[in-house]
């Protein structure tokens, strides 16, 4: 995963050594080279630096709003109820990501391969980085892996 992470998302300025951690809907915490933290956020097609040290990092796993918006428990239990439990290497997605519109709702939570979302959404976001808030856009999608 991590060469995944580095092909599809190193736009960003990184080189991703570690996963840390991972949660259902396939939001990803990695260490890099240098010792920061930062986390790929699939359902909104971003990839921030969350901390630049372990100590800055573990400060953040005890903020409660961390922990709540991390652990996406109501948005978990929902997919859980209409999709089930997933299977290896398998994660919930938004169908439509919430930055080019999707809503977080039932009808537009999916199942698909981590893989394949890592790499669908660092693609989506390097395509879309530059643009303007409600720019017009035409999506190109292609079988990335």
């Amino acid at each position: 995963m991590i060469k995944k992470i580095n092909k599809y998302w190193n736009w960003k300025g990184f080189n991703a050594i570690e996963i840390v951690q991972t949660n259902d809907f396939g939001n990803v915490i990695f260490t890099t080279d240098t010792g920061e933290y930062w986390r790929i956020c699939p359902e909104e097609v971003s990839c921030e630096k969350v901390a630049e040290s372990k100590s800055e990092f573990d400060k953040l796993l005890i903020n409660p709003e961390f922990v709540e918006d991390w652990e996406m428990t109501n948005l978990v239990e929902i997919a859980k109820s209409g999709l089930g439990e997933l299977m290896e290497n398998q994660k919930y997605c938004l169908k439509i990501p919430a930055v080019i519109g999707g809503e977080y709702e039932k009808s537009n939570i999916g199942k698909i391969s981590f893989t394949e979302l890592i790499s669908f959404t660092g693609d989506l976001g390097f395509q879309i980085s530059e643009l303007k808030d409600g720019q017009k856009i035409e999506l190109n999608i292609t079988n990335l892996e």
